[in-house]
């Protein structure tokens, strides 16, 4: 019996491969004290992402709806979650339509968070943010331009540069 042909369609497919050693932490607009995040992966077919948040002791996330499911891995720390407390090595999934109150950090915490679309946030007023791939991409492209901002701020201007000193008049010889 003759093997199936398995090859790829599409020779450009490739993995992604991100060295999350390597990556900045991106303070969050939350609480850019306290909360920080490194993207992982966006993806704009299919709208899913990943992200490891850090978040310190004391950081409330507010209360928000997801849009579709998400998976969580507690790598260290403690998160308060509704009425149970997530510790390192806890994970958890969460099916699309939940609604949760806030997450607060109980200690330092650092989690990898996998969602398969966007999570809104809301108040008492209504909704107030919203977080997904495209803000995911926004933010790493606000981060990077602040950044580029700063380094050109902290470069010294270069030192004007002096005009060649004139060379004295010849006097010539009369003959």
């Amino acid at each position: 019996m003759a093997m199936q042909n398995i090859l790829p369609i599409n020779p450009q497919l490739m993995d992604t491969m991100v060295r999350a050693e390597d990556a900045e932490w991106i303070p969050q607009p939350l609480d850019p004290q306290k909360a920080f995040i490194k993207v992982l992966y966006t993806g704009a077919e299919s709208g899913r992402w990943a992200v490891h948040f850090r978040w310190l002791k004391g950081f409330v996330a507010p209360p928000h709806k997801h849009l579709s499911a998400s998976h969580t891995f507690i790598l260290k720390g403690k998160l308060q979650v509704r009425d149970g407390t997530l510790n390192t090595g806890d994970y958890i999934y969460e099916p699309n339509g939940m609604i949760h109150g806030a997450t607060t950090a109980l200690e330092d915490t650092e989690y990898l968070f996998i969602c398969d679309g966007p999570v809104l946030f809301f108040d008492d007023t209504g909704f107030n943010a919203y977080l997904g791939w495209e803000e995911l991409r926004r933010l790493q492209a606000g981060h990077a331009a602040a950044k580029k901002a700063a380094a050109k701020a902290a470069k010294p201007a270069p030192a004007k540069a002096r005009a060649p000193a004139k060379a004295p008049a010849r006097k010539s010889k009369a003959a």
